[in-house]
């Protein structure tokens, strides 16, 4: 059987002793954790859940987070994780769209719970063990999965107004996860710290739940804090982190960071901007034993696509490095054809860690393919040894502290108020965040908006980090002969130092 639950049982049968996972002080052995997939799943079971149904989590980090991966995959349903920074709006529209059957949501984001499907709630106990949700449930045999099956969906922000579900099947992770275990060297030795989002493909899949693959720790951290996971770091003698740009550069900033002795970290992979050549030197001066890894993936890929590769850095500065053992890229135009090495074109990748497309959604999960070809809408170029480099996105995305932000979601929420004639949505250049949004507006003939009003009617109805942080009002947007807002000028003209 293929279920995520099978590794587990497998390390459970032959070392069940064997710590698997660490969670606020909870030391989880490989038999307790096969214990909990199958009590879980005994508990789903009995709620209705089947082969295909969807269970949804809305939850923050915890042990209760895997445990009710490993025990809906069990279970034979389809994992659906829900980025709890979402407003109760984007909530529901992801819980009606995806059919799911369940909604699982932590205590404290109970008020974003919303949509069609029955909630349960997760309190702080049931964090530690999700078992304590279903007291008394018996274990249950698997049910069994075959490669082609869906395990998961992961909806992602894109050009349209509503996020789109990526399907993954049990193919597109396992391929994924021996790609990683090749190109990280993960064993029973490796001991991962998670403190990325485990909604997020940084998190669970980078390379996340590969580690327990092959018999070795995660470390979950439920809240970012640079204190708290450099004394994780040196006590856990963790070795491997995936860590968004804005955690790194905590880390590397935090007064008295000396006082820990991080010498175990072998590996940290970087994710959502290119590295500047500082924060690599930075990186090394104090995790002298590590490197630093920069990437590019994606949600329709599970993550991790490039790796630089070690030794590298500084000679390939501002490349996310060459593609992994299964994975093949191309880039290539408007048309579909192939373009020359050095020329910028749209990142198209190929391999069976690449999903099949957008649930429900055969439009675009059309327009996403030039043939077996997954087109990125990223663009960039490779360079004669096969290296990638990022030049634009395509795809309108703004990347703020390892998030993924369409404008034109939140264009269409600034929309809404009356004033508003023209509106656009830009990233601008961040120290801390990477990037962070900003909305550029004409009003029409006697409005007035300011920056608290605009931020005020977004924050109802978006998640927090999608909020603009400045407003620059213009008397009109900068637009192409046919009509288009010409968001490159407004960059150009914001990274200038117009941004208030």
């Amino acid at each position: 059987m293929i279920n995520l639950s099978s590794f587990v049982a497998y390390h459970a049968k032959c070392d069940p002793a064997r710590e698997a996972v660490l969670y606020c002080g909870a030391r989880i052995t490989y038999g307790e954790l096969i214990d909990r997939a199958e009590r879980v799943a005994g508990w789903l079971k009995g709620r209705g859940i089947g082969a295909g149904d969807v269970v949804a989590v809305l939850m923050k980090n915890s042990a209760a987070f895997l445990d009710l991966a490993l025990a809906t995959s069990h279970a034979g349903g389809v994992f659906l994780p829900i980025n709890f920074r979402l407003s109760a709006d984007e909530v529901a529209y992801i819980v009606e769209n995806s059919g799911a059957k369940l909604l699982l949501v932590d205590e404290e984001l109970e008020k974003n719970a919303a949509g069609p499907a029955p909630v349960v709630v997760v309190d702080t106990a049931a964090q530690s063990d999700a078992r304590r949700l279903a007291p008394g449930a018996g274990r249950v045999p698997a049910v069994p999965r075959r490669p082609s099956d869906l395990f998961r969906l992961m909806y992602t922000s894109g050009t349209t107004d509503r996020p789109k579900g990526v399907m993954h099947t049990y193919e597109n992770f396992y391929w994924k996860s021996s790609d990683h275990v090749l190109a990280l060297d993960l064993g029973r030795h490796s001991r991962l710290l998670v403190v990325g989002p485990f909604y997020h493909v940084g998190a669970f899949d980078l390379p996340g739940v590969a580690v327990l693959w092959q018999g070795g720790l995660m470390c979950i951290v439920r809240d970012f804090d640079p204190e708290a996971v450099l004394a994780a770091i040196a006590t856990e003698r963790l070795d491997g982190a995936w860590l968004a740009p804005v955690m790194t550069s905590a880390l590397l900033s935090l007064p008295g960071r000396e006082r820990y002795d991080v010498s175990s970290l072998r590996w940290v992979i970087g994710g959502g901007e290119r590295t500047p050549e500082q924060r690599i030197l930075s990186f090394s001066a104090y995790f002298t034993g590590a490197r630093y890894i920069d990437a590019y993936g994606l949600t329709e890929t599970c993550g991790g696509d490039t790796f630089m590769e070690a030794g590298r850095e500084i000679e390939k500065i501002g490349s996310t490095g060459r593609t992994l053992a299964h994975v093949e890229v191309e880039i290539r135009d408007e048309v579909g054809a192939p373009v020359p090495a050095g020329e910028p074109g749209e990142i198209c990748l190929r391999g069976p860690k690449v999903t099949q497309g957008y649930w429900r959604d055969p439009k675009k999960t059309e327009a996403s393919f030039f043939g077996d070809w997954f087109r990125t809408g990223d663009v960039g170029y490779l360079d004669a040894d096969g290296f990638l480099f990022l030049t634009d996105r395509k795809k309108d995305i703004i990347i703020s502290g390892g998030e993924n932000i369409a404008s034109s979601e939140v264009e269409r929420v600034i929309y809404e108020l009356p004033q508003v004639r023209e509106a656009a949505v830009i990233g601008v250049p961040d120290e801390k965040w990477g990037e962070r949004p900003v909305a550029v507006v004409s009003l029409n003939n006697g409005g007035d908006l300011d920056l608290d009003t605009l931020m005020a009617h977004c924050r109802a109805r978006l998640a927090a980090f999608k909020v603009p942080k400045a407003l620059v009002l213009r008397d009109q947007l900068p637009r192409n002969p046919s009509g288009k807002v010409l968001k490159r000028v407004l960059r150009e003209e914001l990274d200038a130092g117009s941004v208030p």
